[in-house]
C-alpha cells in the first residue's frame, strides 16, 4: 500500500520543487535592449553589462510613472538637459524595490519613449542620443530595464557601494532562499514520515 502512494507523492514533490526553484524568462523588450546595448558596448571594446534585478525593479517602477505621459522634448531621450522630470515620490519608488539613496547615487536612469517599443528604434534611442555617453562609460557594470506602454527605462549600475543597487535586496533574497530550502526540507520530512506510517 505504501508504494501505491509513494510514486504520486514523489511526482508531486518533484513538480513542486521545480515550480518554486525555476522561473521562466521570456524574451521581452528588456532582454532585447540589454542584448543590443551589450553588442554596442562590445563594438567599443567595453565590458558587457550584467543584469541587475534591483535596478530592473526601479526601471519598471519609473516606467510605470511615465506610462501616461506623451513623448515630448522634456521626456525621454529627447530631454533638453535641465528639464528632466523630477519624481517627488522617488524615495517611495526606491522603497518598493528595497533600495536606498546611498546604494543608487552613482547609477544612471535613462527613460525613452518609442511608439510600440520598436526594437531598432529603442536601441537607437539609447545609442544615438545623449545616453550614449553613459553607455560608453566604463564605470557602469550592470543594468536593469523596465517598460510600460511606449516607455522603456534603462538603469545603469556600478560596482561601487554607491551604485550597486543591492544592499537591502541581497539580504532579502538570502532570507527568501533560506525559507524556500526550509519549506522543501519540511515537505521531504513529512513525505518520509508518511512512508514509514504506511
Amino acid at each position: 500500500m505504501a508504494s501505491f502512494w509513494l510514486c504520486p507523492l514523489l511526482h508531486f514533490l518533484f513538480i513542486f520543487i521545480l515550480c518554486i526553484s525555476f522561473q521562466v524568462k521570456c524574451d521581452d523588450e528588456a532582454d532585447v535592449l540589454l542584448q543590443g546595448i551589450n553588442d554596442y558596448r562590445k563594438s567599443l571594446n567595453l565590458t558587457t553589462l550584467t543584469k541587475n534585478d534591483n535596478a530592473e525593479c526601479l526601471a519598471e517602477k519609473i516606467a510605470e510613472q511615465f506610462k501616461n505621459q506623451p513623448c515630448t522634448n522634456t521626456t525621454g531621450s529627447n530631454t533638453v538637459p535641465g528639464t528632466e522630470p523630477q519624481f517627488s515620490d522617488f524615495p517611495t519608488l526606491l522603497d518598493k524595490c528595497h533600495l536606498n539613496v546611498s546604494d543608487t547615487r552613482d547609477g544612471s536612469i535613462m527613460p525613452a519613449c518609442v511608439p510600440n517599443l520598436d526594437p531598432s528604434l529603442v536601441l537607437n534611442n539609447f545609442t544615438e542620443t545623449q545616453y550614449s555617453g553613459s553607455l560608453n562609460d566604463t564605470k557602469y557594470t550592470g543594468a536593469g530595464i523596465g517598460s510600460d506602454g511606449n516607455w522603456i527605462v534603462a538603469v545603469l549600475t556600478t560596482s561601487t557601494p554607491q551604485g550597486s543597487f543591492g544592499s537591502q535586496n541581497n539580504a532579502q533574497n538570502a532570507a527568501r532562499l533560506t525559507a524556500e530550502i526550509g519549506l522543501i526540507f519540511s515537505i521531504l520530512c513529512l513525505l518520509v514520515g508518511a512512508m514509514f506510517l504506511l
